[in-house]
């Protein structure tokens, strides 16, 4: 099945759970069923996705479109009613949805080169521009980021000492402390995407930039730049991780102490995945309680 269907290593991690290995052997049922409901001409799947099977679509009329095929993870379950929301305002629009088999049909972005092929200070340019427009004011059915942050903040010293005490404990406490902090005292609570990189936003025709694979919540305007600040993607360094820190922050009117705050509590939580410590995540946290606000 791995090789008809040529699934991406970015997905070689599903492999090793029993979910995942389950998830794997009905792909190629889902497949068929979608490519028969919605009259599919597809492509080969995009080498870089890790949460989903994405492949390249052609409608009927020949309007190019993207069938997604989703990982049953709780993140991603309201993606579909997140694009419905936005109605294609700064965002890929939903063409077609089968919650049943956790399947989308959305716009292709075109050409579809990411954020972060711009030099860095011309990428924030066009985030500084984007992130408003999609930061409406929402409620259910999307997880509040409050009760996401209590789950970091009850996953991560136990994923800290599974892993072996792979960094210092005081960044545990840091975290958990900030978190405490921000959670009860947010501003108005608006859509904002967890994982909105500079690789989850694509070049398009129908607008200059649409965000793709949205990972939902409701929570402050300050939570929602948070991973453009940790994203290695336009610069893996201590001076660019607070370079991009204050100017979305400047630019976007929002408080820098609570970004500050909310990138160390998201990025340390998000250290940890299928069994391992991703280095770049911790590197961030430190250099950011290296340079706490003034």
């Amino acid at each position: 099945m791995d090789s008809e269907l040529l699934i991406p290593d970015g997905l070689g991690w599903v492999r090793g759970t029993p979910a995942g290995r389950e998830w794997l052997a009905a792909l190629p049922d889902r497949l068929a069923a979608c490519t028969a409901r919605w009259s599919l001409r597809l492509g080969p799947p995009f080498p870089y996705a890790f949460a989903s099977l994405a492949l390249p679509a052609e409608l009927p009329d020949g309007t190019p479109a993207v069938l997604k095929l989703q990982y049953p993870d709780p993140d991603s379950v309201h993606e579909a009613t997140a694009l419905e929301r936005w109605a294609g305002v700064g965002a890929a629009r939903l063409l077609a949805h089968d919650p049943q088999r956790r399947a989308m049909l959305v716009e292709r972005c075109v050409p579809g080169t990411p954020l972060h092929e711009l030099p860095a200070d011309a990428a924030l340019d066009a985030a500084v521009e984007l992130l408003p427009r999609v930061w409406r004011p929402a409620g259910a059915p999307f997880t509040p980021l409050a009760e996401e942050a209590a789950g970091w903040a009850e996953r991560l010293p136990a994923n800290w000492e599974r892993a072996g005490r792979p960094y210092e404990r005081r960044l545990i406490d840091t975290a958990l402390g900030l978190l405490a902090d921000l959670v009860d005292s947010q501003g108005e609570q608006v859509l904002v995407n967890q994982d909105l990189h500079a690789g989850n936003v694509l070049r398009a025709t129908r607008e200059p930039w649409l965000v793709i694979d949205p990972k939902p919540l409701t929570g402050e305007r300050e939570f929602g730049v948070v991973p453009l600040v940790r994203g290695a993607e336009l610069g893996h360094s201590p001076d660019a991780v607070r370079h991009r820190l204050d100017r979305l922050s400047a630019e976007l009117g929002l408080d820098r102490e609570r970004v500050w705050g909310w990138t160390i509590g998201q990025t340390l939580a998000w250290s940890f995945g299928e069994g391992q410590v991703f280095p770049n995540q911790v590197e961030v946290v430190r250099w950011l309680l290296a340079a706490p606000p003034r």
